[in-house]
């Protein structure tokens, strides 16, 4: 019989221990907050400036930040200097979206949706009472009984009605599910 090379892990389940990590308890730093017994696992700075950090849970992290002064103890062009540089490194994310990465709208459009609104022209937040308005507008003005023998009034007065369904479509099911 050959004598095999692969060890016993190879596989699921393994045959041997992870390693000598033990079965001791983690450590689990809390809230610095007093009376919070949640993990505190989101460092804020005790002071401007300081590398001393208190460690909050995120309802008191977010209590810490809420009046956080960013400014604070700066003159007007300290304070523009930061807002500028913040503000640069910040445009570098809106350039994205130029490549789709942050494209339009909040997330809860389909494509699908987005182009149809590209094609009634109206933004990306429109209600649906703007697009039934920008549908009926562009179905006037293209339709094929009012410009026959038109071929790009047709093909265009279609590309309004595809929209439109598209959008109508999504809706329903959006009032059907709220």
């Amino acid at each position: 019989m050959a004598r095999s090379t692969r060890s016993n892990d190879w596989g699921f389940p393994r045959w041997r221990s992870y390693a000598d990590k033990g079965r001791d308890a983690a450590r689990v730093r809390l809230c610095d907050r007093e009376g919070c017994m949640n993990p505190g696992d989101r460092p804020a700075p005790k002071a401007p400036n300081s590398p001393e950090r208190w460690h909050f849970c995120e309802a008191h992290a977010a209590e810490y930040n809420k009046n956080w002064d960013y400014f604070a103890n700066l003159t007007a062009a300290e304070a523009a200097e930061r807002e500028a540089n913040e503000r640069r490194g910040a445009d570098g994310y809106k350039q994205s979206s130029h490549y789709a990465w942050g494209g339009p709208g909040d997330g809860t459009r389909s494509r699908e949706e987005m182009r149809a609104l590209s094609v009634l022209e109206v933004e990306t937040d429109a209600g649906f009472d703007e697009i039934k308005a920008a549908h009926r507008r562009l179905a006037k003005a293209s339709h094929p009984d009012l410009k026959p023998g038109d071929e790009e009034a047709a093909k265009r007065f279609q590309a309004v009605q595809a929209a439109y369904d598209v959008l109508r479509k999504a809706e329903e099911r959006k009032t059907a599910a709220g």
